[in-house]
């Protein structure tokens, strides 16, 4: 039965979207995110310090964990104070609240940008490949396995896939944005996998874990089953900007490029997403499954690339972005 839940990252894409939703279901929600919203009860804090926001999650008996740094781009410190360091801190504060249920996000990219079989699931071994986020991913699920283990609290954790659909920054506004300017290349000749996942369902599949006794100890991949291409993909996006598809190059030379394009960032002390990782992700050649999801859930994605397109160009346009 609905009751108190604590978001961090509850002003975020995904973070905000599960908030807004179990608001409607009846909860009682509060969050914590780098900036404060009074009206929404989210508080600003840091979440890799005990700090005040800790104690706005009192009395709450589910603490879905979303707040993350998610980049290519930033370093390995950075990403570990707030991915791995984070995640303690707010695993105490649901300790601390009295919780039953602490939900972590994680990614699909905790089976490594590469070297997994296509169609892999939860049974895989976690692999670190020296990407910063692919790292801190699979040492934060450590942290929150460790404590589920150590009966601190029932800990489930979900790997979302590529998650898109209205107020997406990752896989839809930024993308846009490199359309338009003609900048986006696509590696793998455009036949790199993406595993994508509609926001709405993703937040379905999410509280259908965090409020169901079978979730409890558990890991599951969240995507919506239907891997495409990146060329489909970007595709779409081209088609709702009304600009050409997305030229596409051997994965070697826009490696290559963007090798030469982090070391210029570098020796100017800036960052950039466009760098080695970005790329090697976009050309994965393997899917993931959702069939534990399915199986101990029930989860059913109702909403496929297609639908999911339009209904973000819906939004789009409402926003005025197209």
């Amino acid at each position: 039965m609905p009751g108190r839940a604590f978001v961090t990252g509850a002003l975020g894409f995904i973070g905000g979207a599960i908030a807004e939703r179990l608001r409607q279901d009846g909860w009682q929600v509060s969050g914590v995110d780098v900036r404060a919203d009074e009206e929404l009860a989210v508080v600003a804090g840091d979440i890799s310090a005990p700090w005040a926001w800790q104690q706005a999650a009192s009395g709450s008996e589910l603490v879905i964990h979303t707040a993350a740094v998610v980049s290519n781009a930033v370093g390995f410190a950075e990403q570990w104070r707030v991915n791995v360091l984070g995640t303690r801190r707010a695993i105490d504060a649901a300790v601390d609240a009295g919780a039953s249920r602490f939900v972590l996000f994680s990614s699909v990219r905790a089976f490594g940008d590469s070297g997994f079989p296509d169609g892999v699931d939860e049974r895989w071994p976690v692999r670190p490949d020296g990407s910063a986020y692919v790292n801190t991913k699979v040492a934060a699920e450590q942290v929150a396995l460790q404590a589920h283990a150590a009966g601190e609290i029932a800990v489930t954790v979900v790997r979302p896939g590529d998650v898109y659909g209205p107020g997406s920054r990752a896989w839809v506004l930024i993308p846009l944005e490199l359309i338009n300017s003609g900048q986006l290349m696509l590696p793998a000749q455009g036949n790199g996998v993406f595993s994508p996942i509609y926001v709405d369902d993703l937040v379905e599949g999410v509280l259908l874990a965090a409020t169901k006794p079978e979730g409890a100890g558990q890991v599951f991949t969240l995507t919506d089953g239907q891997p495409v291409t990146i060329a489909e993909y970007f595709g779409h996006l081209a088609r709702i900007a009304g600009r050409r598809a997305p030229r596409t190059l051997p994965t070697s030379i826009l490696t290559a490029g963007a090798s030469a394009t982090a070391l210029v960032a570098r020796l100017r002390r800036t960052t950039t997403e466009n760098n080695p990782e970005s790329v090697r992700y976009l050309a994965r050649n393997a899917s993931y499954s959702n069939e534990k999801a399915r199986t101990l859930l029930g989860f059913r994605p109702k909403i496929g690339l297609t639908d999911g397109m339009a209904r973000t160009e819906d939004w789009l346009r409402s926003e005025g972005l197209i």
